[in-house]
């Protein structure tokens, strides 16, 4: 008899489970249909008009294409008789001012890259591990390239084809102009120009001892895999990058070092070095630089005899936490002062320097908000341009606006107050202003403002969304909570399905990306398109977007709101409170079904939050790609930054145990969905290897893709990745069936950027 009662409930629970299966809802290929079309390429070309590309003519007129629903038109202004005139023809004669320039430098930008191929020079194998023609960094008139081949830099004259040797004693990873280190890995030369063309600025780079990273190649058919090795420090290494300055006169081959320390593999904003942070004078003498320590407590300001390598310190920038520059210097040589940027008041500022004596002469800008960029320098008039974000009372403070003001930080002057972020083109005289503004549910309007005051002239453009509204698009909501600690307004997006129903409920899913470098949502302009965000709305789900603390364009205090906490906090506790507080404003909001997706460090956050307690009982479904979940196994330059030296503690454990995601594994409740690319140059797919590892060692039930080949960003596996993603939160989110094997079509955009060999 109790064998027979079993059978009946083994078959019991057999049918049970097959009829609940049966029963459960099922997506169809029209629901993923549908939300393709929310992709950028499907929304591509139906926002019309609205922007102004202007050319401005002797005559102080300009002129401009202006797209339209059946075409395009000339358009002529005068601001003088505010005249708008459409014409067949643009008239000649016309320029374009030059682009806004936030991070300034003379010569190379900031790896001094681009320009020719060298094609016909058998180099050995390269500082990337690979071979191949050389790239080549071009000189200010385009007449001569250098290129790094065997170790040593040579240049080609152009004309001739001639090629010739400046350097003899780079050895393997003791080469001149490489910068490799970490997850760069260019070929190309990192230098910067002289403005004569005549010598660059660039480093003998020291990386003899500096630990190896590897990946494998699999070959697609067949065949011994590919070791793939290159140089790249880790937080907490005894050995990283350094690097010798040096002056390398061209013509001769001369090289004068720099007399002055070894620096570190640093700059003050980058990764990488940046060879923007040269700043050569005009006469090609002398020679601004930045000094940055190993873990960017200081920024040191320097200048340098080119001819003698002579080095004179002028100050130094200093934080408890960290030194990080938006804003790149600039030396203003016909009156010996130098423009920097700080962070010391909280609020980022620019402020001028003496340039012979070092000494600090003022603040040039003030009050609430953070300066983001200089657009235009009038050294005549002693006027600086730029942007800032925050300073406009009553609007959402990440919204960009166009300043002037003077050098002694007098007489500022807003000139851009519509409510909005603000794209804008200064007349090459300044008198004008042409202002292009929108918000992420406003559509972009273009006017003329006066360059002075600020005035509305006229308007221009407006932008025609009628094309984008037919296809039953809706913009984004933008949503505005209290931080974790109450301490601070937070800012974000929230999509919703085009066939929204305010009487059900949607589950909600986070798209996350923590910062500190940059945060969630991304630019506050009008888009049709913000990833897949409304696209995986429509399948169901709220998606959100938020920048808590931690993220940047803020105060210096919110910014490093978790710094040496990379992973106890990293955001998620306004994560999290700015989720329920949604949910309290919105009943529509299934606050029981929290999700988080993201990519490189949302990654990070994302296997954090369905790891950690207390963020563990809230997220029930994760998918973290890509994510750099344990600092030790990222590059050094950026742990160190944000998370401080390494120091190890008696037990053998260090500050960075407790802030790696793979500590706790046992932590895990929710679905988990690791995602990484096995030739992931920038985060290393072990970062992905290290959390499963642990998740294994713990018992834990969870799912891993690795992509064979791919980069960062996945690449062409990109919409794959996409697709599995949806099929994710279809599944764990909505408890339904995604219809199989879905194709998203080829012109959609899938991960982040690529990256890898």
């Amino acid at each position: 008899m109790a064998r027979s009662i079993a059978r009946v409930v083994i078959l019991f629970v057999v049918f049970t489970s097959a009829a609940l299966a049966q029963n459960r809802r099922a997506l169809t290929a029209a629901d993923y249909d549908r939300a393709t079309k929310m992709l950028a390429p499907a929304l591509a070309g139906l926002v019309v008009g609205g922007t102004v590309n202007a050319t401005w003519l002797p005559d102080g007129r300009f002129s401009y294409q202006r797209t339209t629903l059946t075409g395009t038109e000339n358009v002529v202004v005068d601001p003088v008789r505010r005249t708008r005139e459409v014409v067949a023809t643009p008239p000649a004669g016309g320029q374009t001012p030059p682009a806004a320039a936030g991070r300034g430098g003379g010569g190379g930008g900031r790896g001094g890259r681009g320009g020719m191929q060298i094609t016909n020079k058998t180099c050995g194998t390269n500082v990337t591990g690979l071979s191949g023609p050389p790239p080549a960094s071009m000189s200010p008139d385009g007449t001569r390239a250098v290129f790094i081949c065997d170790w040593n830099l040579w240049v080609r004259d152009v004309k001739t084809g001639q090629d010739r040797q400046l350097t003899t004693d780079g050895v393997k990873d003791f080469g001149y102009a490489t910068s490799n280190a970490g997850w760069t890995t260019s070929a190309a030369p990192s230098l910067s120009w002289s403005p004569d063309g005549k010598k660059i600025a660039t480093q003998h780079q020291d990386e003899r001892n500096v630990g190896d990273m590897y990946l494998v190649q699999t070959p697609v058919n067949g065949g011994h895999p590919v070791l793939r090795a290159w140089k790249y420090p880790l937080a907490g290494d005894p050995v990283v990058a350094m690097i010798t300055r040096v002056i390398i006169d061209v013509d001769t081959g001369k090289v004068t070092p720099l007399l002055m320390p070894q620096d570190f593999h640093r700059a003050m904003d980058e990764d990488d070095l940046d060879m923007s942070e040269y700043l050569w004078s005009p006469d090609s003498t002398k020679v601004g630089l930045v000094s940055t320590d190993r873990f960017h407590k200081n920024s040191t300001a320097k200048l340098a005899d080119v001819t003698t390598g002579e080095v004179r310190t002028l100050f130094t920038e200093t934080e408890k936490t960290h030194v990080q520059t938006r804003v790149q210097w600039r030396i203003l040589w016909k009156s010996s002062e130098v423009l920097w940027y700080s962070q010391r008041e909280d609020t980022a500022q620019m402020y001028l320097y003496d340039l012979n004596t070092g000494q600090l002469k003022n603040r040039i800008t003030s009050g609430v908000g953070p300066i983001t960029n200089i657009v235009r320098l009038d050294e005549a008039t002693r006027t600086m341009w730029y942007e800032a974000v925050g300073k406009e009372p009553g609007q959402d403070p990440y919204y960009t606006h166009l300043y002037k003001v003077g050098l002694d930080g007098r007489n500022n002057v807003s000139l851009t107050p519509d409510n909005g972020t603000h794209t804008t083109q200064i007349s090459p005289d300044g008198k004008y202003v042409i202002d292009t503004f929108s918000q992420p549910d406003v559509a972009p309007e273009t006017t003329l403002r006066d360059g002075a005051t600020g005035a509305l002239i006229m308007p221009l453009e407006k932008a025609d969304i009628s094309k984008l509204l037919a296809t039953g698009w809706k913009p984004p909501m933008q949503i505005k909570m209290r931080s974790a600690d109450g301490k601070h307004d937070i800012y974000g997006v929230l999509f919703r399905p085009t066939n929204f129903d305010p009487t059900k409920k949607y589950p909600i899913i986070n798209q996350a990306y923590p910062g500190p470098q940059s945060g969630s949502v991304g630019s506050r302009a009008f888009s049709a398109a913000r990833g897949d965000r409304q696209a995986l709305a429509e399948l169901g789900f709220v998606v959100v977007s938020i920048d808590g603390t931690g993220t940047p364009n803020r105060s210096k205090s919110f910014t490093d709101a978790y710094y040496g906490a990379m992973g106890r906090h990293n955001t998620l506790p306004d994560q999290v409170a700015g989720m329920k507080e949604l949910a309290t404003r919105y009943p529509w909001i299934d606050i029981d079904k929290a999700a988080m997706w993201g990519h490189s460090g949302g990654g990070f956050i994302t296997a954090g939050a369905l790891l950690v307690a207390p963020y563990n009982d809230f997220f029930k479904v994760g998918i973290a790609e890509s994510g750099n979940h344990d600092q030790r196994q990222y590059e050094d330059d950026w742990g160190e930054r944000y998370q401080g030296a390494l120091v190890k503690n008696p037990d053998g454990t260090d500050n960075y145990t407790v802030e790696a995601n793979q500590t706790h594994a046992a932590g895990l409740k929710g679905r988990l969905f690791l995602i990484h690319g096995t030739m992931d140059n920038n985060v290393p797919p072990y970062n992905t290897y290290l959390v499963a590892d642990a998740l294994i060692r713990a018992n834990k039930e969870f799912d891993l893709l690795m992509i064979p080949n791919a980069g960062h960003g996945f690449a062409a596996a990109g919409n794959y990745v996409m697709r599995r993603r949806w099929d994710y939160f279809v599944r764990h989110l909505l408890d339904a069936e995604p219809p199989r094997d879905y194709v998203v079509p080829a012109a959609a955009p899938g991960g982040g950027r690529g990256g890898g060999f």
